[in-house]
């Protein structure tokens, strides 16, 4: 299912880390969030979506925003979360910016 049509996402970012938000007018905040290691790896740890939105394809374009984001800036994702695990797993062609 395609992501909300008003689903806006921004980086929220931290000396250590941030986060990625997706918000949209139809409930609260989604996230994933990473931390940064020292060599400039990307771990993320965290995706979470409030169930009265799961199903609709947001973390889908959480993921979609740190690839993009990752490639961009020539960084590496390690992936912790159990979701963005599957989700390298769902897309080879993603594995440029794995670490």
């Amino acid at each position: 299912m395609p992501a909300p049509t008003d689903l806006a996402i921004t980086l929220e970012e931290m000396p250590y880390g941030g986060r990625w938000v997706a918000r949209t007018k139809d409930g609260p905040d989604s996230e994933m969030t990473f931390t940064v290691r020292e060599d400039g790896v990307l771990v993320i740890d965290h995706t979470g979506v409030p169930p009265a939105l799961e199903g609709r394809g947001i973390a889908g374009a959480l993921m979609e925003r740190a690839i993009e984001e990752a490639r961009e800036k020539g960084l590496r994702i390690h992936p912790e979360c159990s979701y963005v695990v599957a989700a390298f797993r769902r897309h080879p062609d993603w594995s440029d910016v794995l670490a």
